[in-house]
């Protein structure tokens, strides 16, 4: 897989007013961070960064050139306002090679569940699994097959497969997908508790008094 380039130039830490002037200007202003806590102040032009990680999670990797510069980096928060569409301010976070980082990894579900098929209701309660790895080694996606998944079955965090260059850091027993009661059989169970309590006072009443 290509890997996703964002360009970006190099700016001086602004005012307020310089931020917002940047912003009227179609660009977007953001920081670079490393581990050692050195922050480097960089601005990119909106259209070419929205368009540059469509698709892209906190777990992808991306090349970042700032001028003659390029740095390997996760984006690890966006502030977006929601009200416009508008991206406010990025923070990028430059990976190492061989220092191990966390991120959260997108679950992907694929299939059609059988479960799902059959009347059940379908839910996807974890969208993200915490890993902890080499950046070479860092997942883009988890894939979940829920082809076989069937009602009142479910799969959990501990049932995702992974390299073992992989660390899951998120708890095993989280459940990430499951299919619940099939809507056929708890019409039918609903149906079955609803006649065996009209039936319990009948019961009683042909009982003999003693």
């Amino acid at each position: 897989m290509s890997q996703h380039v964002v360009n970006a130039g190099a700016r001086e830490i602004g005012t307020k007013g310089a931020l917002n002037t940047l912003r009227r200007n179609g660009g977007i202003p953001a920081v670079v961070y490393n581990r050692h806590g050195t922050a480097t102040p960089v601005a990119l032009n909106a259209k070419e960064f929205q368009k540059a990680v469509e698709g892209v999670s906190e777990s992808t990797i991306i090349k970042l050139n700032v001028d003659a510069k390029s740095y390997d980096c996760l984006i690890k928060d966006r502030q977006i306002d929601w009200l416009h569409g508008k991206i406010l301010h990025v923070d990028f976070f430059e990976v190492e090679s061989g220092v191990a980082i966390r991120a959260n990894v997108p679950v992907h579900l694929v299939g059609s569940s059988i479960g799902v098929r059959n009347g059940g209701i379908l839910e996807n309660p974890v969208h993200e699994i915490e890993v902890e790895c080499l950046p070479k080694d860092m997942p883009e996606k988890f894939e979940v097959d829920i082809s076989a998944l069937e009602a009142n079955h479910s799969i959990h965090v501990r049932d995702i497969v992974h390299a073992e260059s992989v660390k899951v850091l998120s708890a095993a027993d989280q459940v990430v997908v499951l299919v619940k009661f099939a809507k056929a059989d708890l019409a039918a169970a609903t149906a079955e508790t609803a006649a065996a309590t009209e039936a319990a006072p009948a019961a009683e009443a042909a009982t003999p008094a003693k």
